[in-house]
This record gives C-alpha cells, sequence and structure tokens, in this order.
C-alpha cells in the first residue's frame, strides 16, 4: 500500500455487479476531481480469446480444468508488478483487452486480443482496477497487500449462475449446455482462487435476490435490483456512519454490528455515501505528502 499513490480494487466475476461499482466510482471521482489511471483485469489474462479455447481443449484431453478463474489462464506476477509499480512512483505498464468488435475495430484487430502494453497516464491521483484478481493471493504472489480500498462485488452463487447463463446465451451465442459446462470446468479455480478473496476485501456488496433462484439452470431472466437486497459487510467499521447512512437509505437496516442490507434498487446510493469520504481520505493523506514537494 501507498498513501503517496494509492490503489483502489473492485473484484468480482463479470457481471457481479462491476458496472454498477464503476459507475458509483466515476461519480465520486468526477465529485473529487480525481484523475484515474484506469486498469482492466481482462488485460492481464495470459491468452487471447482463440487461445484460450484451444487451452481448454488441451486441458479437457489432459482430464484437467483451465478457467479465467485460476493461475494458469492469468498473469498474477505482472498484475503484482503493475500494482507495486504504482505504489512505488504513481507509474506502470497497462494494455486493453478488446471483448467486442467495435472495441477492435479502430485497433484493426478481431475481438478477443490484446492491445500492446503501453505506459500508464502520468501524474494521476490513483489507480482504480476492476477486476476478477483485485485481492488474489497464491504462494508465488500477494496482490490483495498493494490494495489501499479493496471492494468485493459478490452476488450470491445462484444469481452469479443466473447471470452468467442469460448473458452468455443472449448475448454470446453459446447453448445452455456449453454455459453450464464452462461453469462446472470453473468450480475449482472459483472455490481456490475467487472466494478466498472476500475474506480480504475492506468492505463486500452482496447481492440477494428476493426471488426464487433456487434452480439456476432453468431461469430465463435475471433477477432484477428491486427484486434483490444489497448485504454489506465493512471490515472496519471506524471511519463508517452507519446511523447516518441509515438514515440516508430508505428502507435500509442493520443485520449485524459491521453489517448494513440496503434496498437492491439503493445500491449505487450506498455506495456512493460510503465510499465518498474513505476515498476522499485517501486524497487528503496524498494532498499532505505531495504538497510540501510541490512548494
Amino acid at each position: 500500500m501507498s498513501a503517496k499513490h494509492p490503489i483502489i480494487a473492485v473484484t468480482g466475476s463479470s457481471g457481479a455487479g462491476t458496472t454498477t461499482t464503476t459507475m458509483a466510482f466515476r461519480h465520486i471521482f468526477r465529485q473529487l476531481s480525481i484523475d484515474a489511471a484506469l486498469v482492466e483485469g481482462d488485460s492481464f489474462h495470459h491468452f487471447t480469446r482463440a487461445e484460450m479455447e484451444v487451452m481448454i481443449r488441451k486441458a479437457q484431453s489432459e482430464n484437467r480444468n483451465i478457467s479465467y478463474f485460476g493461475p494458469e489462464a492469468n498473469d498474477f506476477v505482472r498484475l503484482e508488478q503493475c500494482f507495486k509499480d504504482y505504489g512505488d512512483s504513481g507509474i506502470g505498464e497497462i494494455r486493453d483487452y478488446l471483448h467486442t468488435f467495435d472495441e477492435a475495430v479502430p485497433f484493426n484487430q478481431m475481438p478477443g486480443t490484446f492491445t500492446q502494453w503501453k505506459p500508464m497516464p502520468e501524474n494521476t491521483d490513483l489507480l482504480y482496477y476492476e477486476g476478477l484478481h483485485g485481492g488474489v493471493v497464491t504462494d508465488e504472489v500477494d496482490v490483495a497487500k498493494h490494495v489501499d480500498l479493496l471492494i468485493g462485488m459478490v452476488p450470491i452463487v445462484n444469481l452469479e449462475w443466473i447471470q452468467k447463463i442469460v448473458r452468455d446465451t443472449s448475448e454470446r451465442g453459446h447453448s445452455r449446455e456449453k454455459v453450464m459446462g464452462s461453469i462446472l470446468r470453473s468450480m475449482d479455480d472459483y472455490v481456490n482462487h475467487m472466494t478466498p478473496q472476500f475474506s480480504r476485501t475492506h468492505i463486500n456488496f452482496q447481492r440477494v435476490p428476493t426471488v426464487d433462484t433456487s434452480n439456476p439452470f432453468c431461469a430465463d431472466d435475471i433477477p432484477t435490483l428491486d427484486e434483490s437486497f444489497v448485504v454489506i459487510r465493512c471490515k472496519d467499521t471506524t471511519h463508517v456512519d452507519f446511523p447516518y447512512l441509515l438514515s440516508m437509505i430508505q428502507g435500509a437496516f442493520m443485520s449485524k454490528a459491521n453489517t448494513m442490507v440496503v434496498p437492491g434498487g439503493k445500491m449505487s446510493l450506498a455506495m456512493e455515501l460510503i465510499l465518498t469520504p474513505l476515498i476522499s481520505e485517501l486524497m487528503e493523506r496524498r494532498r499532505q505528502l505531495i504538497t510540501p514537494a510541490a512548494e
């Protein structure tokens, strides 16, 4: 961690609510006039989309599994180095993963490929990471130790599966059977490399549907935010004013001393109310360190 060059990481699987979180952070950054270096977790994959398909088939032929959740498909060493470099000097290297044709066409590339590595913009206020592994720890790397504010986006697993199945069948053209196979192949990596992160986070936002998701494999629709509650767990409550939050968020209540529950439609509001003072504190510590050097 670095007070002079702070790092914020949002970790969670695709569809877990990281997009809502990113919108909330953009509002906060705009409100606080913060210039953030944006780092996308997918850019640290080892393989292009086509290469990953080959690796999956190869693993299946060897009676083993590979998934985007695990270390074989990701460069955890380079991710940790990126965080370390930024914490030390406020710079580092980034690239983009081109998900769609619209993203790929300007680079004259195919979707599912990477741009070239390039230096981060200089003189940014903080690094903002969104991806699968912002808090990952293995025998070789410890990404979590470099993060000043680690946020977990964690829908209950049935909801996560429904989101994946609906998204991949409707938007990516995969069959339901193929998506179910992907979920099964990912389970070992999910258990060993995803879920442990959520015990290292400073704050978790867990969406819990209030409609029946008993069989996620036959669901046709993703429960909406208004059909959900969000459970918010804070590891350290020192800087979280729960009475104020309860007064500001209609329908919110405390379920434990460090856990608040809010209606799903209030998730973005809750994020901004909780995270704005925490980020302001990070920025104030940074300002105190850099101001003397500028005088």
